[in-house]
């Protein structure tokens, strides 16, 4: 990912095949009439594996590509979290990106562009257990993250990725969960990164942070970690105001605090799960809690990383003014 790089839409949504790896997130919080709250987090990855076709192999049956995809519904009213994962290589049609028919899936999961004017999208999921059917709705223009068509993540030319978001969606649609048909409007974010080296060889870990409030602004902020938890000058941020603009935020406008941890039972990682987060310049402060300390995905199949991704609430001010809203938190490397 290099200075420079000029976005060309609706093709930069789906898939860039000269670059190592590349990644759609879609995160969300969602309540019913009545009250009832979720989470939720679909993912699809794909990723070269630099492994040369091999003559003898069929092309769909080629590894030199594999798609991951996970999916995550934290019942936040329940107290309960739950996660699944696919694993594929292309095959005949399992797995794949595909502009020409506006399409990222993952067998039967699987999310499909309905309009390249208004960037209408529906998200399909189903498993034993879940069966999430969303249709998302931008509110805002899309925002590139960093300077220059690029967001930097360490200080050689190849540290950088190309990353955009969808900051604002509206969302509505249906859980089917423990037997019951849930109706959930409610908000989505969308992250799509691609890239080759993204991260310094020194950086175990990041914290991110994806912030909606109720005063319609939109905040992104990441910070980089060394071996010793030191913060790399490289974390950045975004602010988003109310009509779509946005601003990039070097890490030294910002500070992300802290302040309690949960220990997972079954990799003994802790993590922290209660921050405080403060941009001077604006006077924000945001306190950053959630209420489901369990939001820990575990990978079943010894690819993917077992990370910490949540719904989380954010309270605080601006410039003196009452905030609140929700968001996702992602930390990794712990």
């Amino acid at each position: 990912a290099l200075p420079g790089y000029k976005f060309t839409f609706p093709q930069d949504y789906f898939n860039h095949p000269r670059f190592d790896t590349e990644w759609w997130y879609y995160t969300g919080n969602l309540k019913t009439q009545d009250g009832h709250e979720f989470g939720f987090e679909l993912t699809f990855f794909r990723q070269a594996t630099g492994v040369r076709p091999d003559a003898a192999v069929a092309p769909a049956w080629q590894i030199d590509q594999l798609y991951l995809a996970h999916l995550a519904l934290s019942d936040l009213t329940g107290r309960e979290f739950y996660h699944a994962e696919q694993l594929n290589r292309s095959g005949p049609g399992l797995a794949g990106i595909d502009f020409t028919q506006r399409r990222i899936w993952n067998r039967n999961w699987q999310v499909r562009w309905l309009s390249d004017s208004t960037n209408l999208q529906q998200l399909n999921a189903v498993t034993e257990k879940v069966n999430l059917q969303l249709r998302l709705r931008p509110e805002k223009p899309v925002v590139v993250h960093g300077h220059n068509g690029i967001s930097r993540k360490g200080p050689a030319s190849d540290q950088a990725s190309h990353y955009l978001s969808f900051t604002r969606i509206d969302a509505t649609g249906t859980i089917d969960w423990k037997g019951k048909r849930f109706p959930v409007p409610g908000l989505a974010w969308m992250d799509h990164e691609f890239f080759s080296e993204q991260k310094h060889p020194d950086t175990v870990g990041w914290d991110w942070f994806s912030v909606q409030l109720e005063n319609h602004e939109e905040w992104m902020f990441y910070r980089l970690r060394g071996p010793q938890g030191e913060v790399s000058p490289f974390s950045s941020g975004t602010s988003v105001d109310s009509t779509g603009h946005s601003q990039f935020l070097p890490g030294s406008a910002f500070t992300l605090t802290p302040l309690a941890y949960w220990t997972s039972p079954a990799t003994h990682s802790r993590y922290p799960i209660e921050w405080n987060i403060r941009v001077l310049a604006r006077e924000l402060s945001l306190h950053v809690t959630t209420v489901l300390p369990n939001q820990q995905l575990i990978s079943k199949n010894g690819i993917g990383p077992d990370y910490w991704e949540g719904a989380v609430r954010y309270e605080g001010a601006e410039r003196g003014k009452p905030l609140r809203g929700v968001g996702y938190l992602e930390l990794t490397g712990y």
